[in-house]
């Protein structure tokens, strides 16, 4: 009827993400969250440096087992079998030891140059390479997200392509794993406050 209120439809633009600008560091296992997007991180902790336009990637995913009794066409409950979190980059910045480091499972100290020349050689038995993670990403002054991963390790390794009009890069998917406390990823966040809802 045309008398009927219409239905407020609550929306706040301060609340929406734009992910602009952010940065990502690395640091050696049981190195301190810098625990604030604001926090200009500090040793141990060594930035990736330039990051690609694609910005840092944030996974999900998950497995999950239904179980459907006899006579029924739909579950009456499910499992998560599985839940992985995983952040995807590519590092631009190839020449720097902390990236090189990571893209080939080495200590940075192995990366000093002698004399001007960079020399190591890549195994063909690489072992486990788990290091602490910290990104952040901005959005202005709105929004400042902050993501700590204190176990995590390169998994997936992409090609790297070396030609005249593209900029060689780093692509990367980084696992997180558990920590003693049974957490993969922690988070802190900047962010304008939600108002309450009055229903109107």
């Amino acid at each position: 009827m045309s008398g009927d209120p219409m239905v407020n439809i609550t929306r706040a633009a301060d609340l929406l993400e734009v992910g602009a600008n952010g940065g990502g560091w690395v640091a050696p296992l049981g190195s301190t969250s810098p625990g604030d997007p604001e926090v200009q991180p500090v040793s141990p902790w060594l930035p990736l440096g330039a990051i690609s336009d694609d910005g840092l990637v944030q996974g999900f995913e998950e497995d999950s087992q239904s179980y459907t009794p006899w006579g029924f066409t739909s579950p009456i409950r499910t499992t998560i079998t599985s839940s992985l979190r995983t952040f995807g980059l590519t590092a631009w910045e190839v020449g720097r030891t902390t990236v090189q480091s990571l893209q080939y499972r080495l200590d940075v100290a192995d990366l000093a140059p002698a004399s001007g020349l960079t020399s190591f050689a890549e195994t063909a038995s690489p072992v486990p390479d788990r290091r602490a993670f910290w990104f952040v990403v901005l959005d202005g002054d709105t929004f400042k997200r902050g993501f700590y991963v204190p176990e995590g390790e390169i998994t997936e390794r992409s090609d790297v392509t070396h030609k005249q009009d593209e900029v060689a890069g780093f692509e990367w998917t980084i696992t997180a794993y558990p920590d003693a406390e049974g957490n993969t990823v922690y988070h802190f966040d900047r962010v304008p406050d939600t108002a309450a809802y009055t229903g109107s």
